[in-house]
């Protein structure tokens, strides 16, 4: 017999709330199926296995967050620097209103537990793939403005272009890690100064680091 939609809605949500509470490698078949108000043996008969059960709150939790985020219209900025900076700031807002969810994330891409690194691998590939159109759009159009940045002698395009993802890489890591500290997501000093410090290392790879003219 198949789940109706919002049946299937409802389970996920009650495992959601499990897998946030326990780690997934913590949660209990036991557990699930009690949250979920449902047998065992008819959870496994939708969803095969905890791992299946797990890929799928993961999706449904992107699913939710792609219909009521908004990424940064960068097309409202003229400048690549300035359109950095900003990225992601509504992302950080939407995931600090929403702390279960960093938490989930975190877990699921940042500290994989062993028995799901294949499953994270293909999901990941598979989110890649069932959002390209978004992600490729927005990666055009930075890549627009960071082309019309004129270049020192010598400085490569791509090199330069590769130096501030790997800044980005950076603070992004440690964005998704300060999200699971319940003390410093609701300090709004904390992601202010935070932020600031991203530009500042965008401002460095900018203007670069050594004084000129002695």
């Amino acid at each position: 017999m198949p789940l109706q939609l919002y049946e299937k809605e409802e389970i996920l949500d009650s495992c959601f709330k499990i897998f946030v509470k326990k780690g997934y490698s913590k949660t209990t078949t036991a557990m699930l199926s009690e949250a979920a108000g449902v047998s065992k043996a008819l959870l496994f008969h939708h969803f095969k296995s905890k791992k299946k059960i797990y890929i799928s709150v993961l999706e449904r939790s992107f699913d939710k967050m792609s219909k009521e985020f908004v990424e940064e219209p960068i097309t409202d900025f003229n400048d690549f620097f300035e359109a950095k900076g900003q990225s992601g700031l509504n992302k950080i807002s939407y995931l600090r209103q929403n702390p279960d969810l960093s938490k989930l994330l975190y877990e699921a891409y940042m500290d994989t537990p062993d028995e799901l690194r294949d499953e994270i691998y293909k999901f990941v590939i598979y989110i890649k793939n069932k959002y390209k159109s978004i992600d490729t759009s927005k990666n055009e159009l930075m890549k627009t403005l960071f082309d019309e940045i004129p270049l020192r002698d010598g400085v490569e395009s791509e090199q330069a272009y590769e130096l501030v993802k790997m800044v980005d890489d950076h603070f992004r890591k440690k964005i998704a890690t300060e999200l699971t500290d319940d003390t410093k997501l609701q300090d709004d000093e904390y992601w202010e100064k935070l932020i600031f410090r991203k530009r500042k290392f965008l401002d460095m790879v900018r203007y670069g680091i050594e004084k000129k003219g002695g």
